[in-house]
């Protein structure tokens, strides 16, 4: 598989491609912006191999250790967390219940401490009053994370197939991927031919 240094510079290369693509059909600079945040989040930091110790797993520095029920509870490069869409999202919903219990545990915490009057129904007529407005570069955003994240997929499954092709077809480089695939021959050693044919020993002449 490529490695995490790998995947980062796929990401940033294809980000021009991103941002273009996403002006071209958008036509607008908010939702591009939010687009191409998401894609970097996406990549660089809410990658698929957050299910194990990788490069994404170090990059969220103190807050690491959110990700360590995730890392212990989904095997490596299983399709809850490699697989298209079903692997952001099951990220995004974890992210979310995460920082959702926080705010809930520092909410708690202000109304003792500080003696404030927030209330449960306050905190959710911010929240739809905020989807109201900004759903739309939410969702923005949640495509490029999905995007940032198919970038990982498609190169593990590009590298991989690229190895398949090359054990079948090892002297043909790139070149391998356009030819047919078909199974190697095996060979006849060289002591198989020899024990099938007849041994030729010379006669010795009869002495008289």
């Amino acid at each position: 598989m490529p490695s995490g240094h790998t995947h980062d510079r796929i990401t940033l290369w294809s980000l021009p491609i991103v941002v273009g693509v996403s002006l071209w059909f958008t036509r607008n600079s908010a939702l591009t912006l939010a687009m191409m945040g998401g894609f970097l989040f996406g990549g660089l930091m809410l990658g698929p191999d957050l299910d194990t110790r990788s490069i994404h797993h170090r990059r969220w520095g103190w807050f690491r250790w959110i990700w360590v029920p995730y890392r212990n509870s989904i095997p490596h490069r299983s399709p809850l967390s490699h697989g298209p869409v079903i692997g952001t999202t099951l990220r995004v919903a974890y992210l979310v219940v995460v920082a959702g219990l926080a705010i809930a545990a520092g909410l708690a915490i202000a109304n003792e401490v500080l003696g404030l009057d927030w209330t449960w129904g306050q905190l959710r007529q911010l929240l739809v009053a905020g989807s109201d407005r900004y759903g739309h570069l939410v969702t923005a955003a949640v495509v490029g994370l999905e995007i940032g994240a198919l970038g990982h997929y498609t190169s593990d499954w590009g590298l991989s197939s690229y190895k398949q092709v090359r054990k079948r077809f090892p002297s043909e480089g790139w070149r391998s991927l356009l030819l047919p695939f078909k199974p190697a021959k095996k060979r006849r050693s060289a002591n198989r031919r020899s024990a099938r044919k007849p041994s030729q020993r010379p006669q010795r002449k009869k002495q008289r």
